[in-house]
């Protein structure tokens, strides 16, 4: 089953990179960590060699994954979205019914939420209990010490 992931042009060209990077920079250096292993003697009792090659499975299955999210990423188109409503790339100003404080998050796909930017994903429990609200409407979300009220304050595009 494909995974469809949504991502920001800048978020796609940083996936990319990261993958290239992976494919034409640490994967030489794990095939001549292996060889430069080989040349030690003995395989059988060659503890670095066994470690070479054991960095370099899990460096493929980690090219591997990238290749699969980044066939199934799709850009969005920006200009097209819906402001009326709460969708991925929103940004969202919210008020917390309980402490009163107003908040404002951009939902966007998880590998590019960055709290600290105010980059939160939409398969986070809050990303998830804000999609497809309108401005006024309380979004009630459970979290894992109780449930947050949030007044949806205004919405409009990243």
């Amino acid at each position: 089953m494909s995974n469809v992931s949504y991502y920001t042009a800048e978020g796609l060209k940083k996936l990319r990179e990261e993958l290239n990077q992976l494919r034409d920079v640490e994967r030489p250096k794990a095939s001549q960590a292996i060889a430069d292993a080989r040349d030690k003697g003995d395989l059988s009792e060659n503890a670095e060699y066994d470690a070479a090659k054991e960095a370099q499975g899990l460096l493929e299955l980690k090219i591997s994954k990238m290749e699969e999210t980044l066939a199934n990423a799709r850009l969005i188109d920006e200009s097209q979205l819906d402001t009326s409503k709460v969708l991925v790339l929103s940004t969202v100003k919210l008020k917390n019914m309980n402490n009163k404080m107003e908040m404002t998050y951009t939902l966007v796909a998880e590998s590019e939420a960055d709290l600290k930017s105010g980059k939160i994903s939409v398969n986070s429990p809050i990303g998830k209990g804000l999609l497809g609200k309108t401005v006024g409407e309380i979004a009630e979300i459970t979290v894992p010490n109780g449930t947050l009220k949030f007044e949806i304050l205004e919405i409009s595009r990243a």
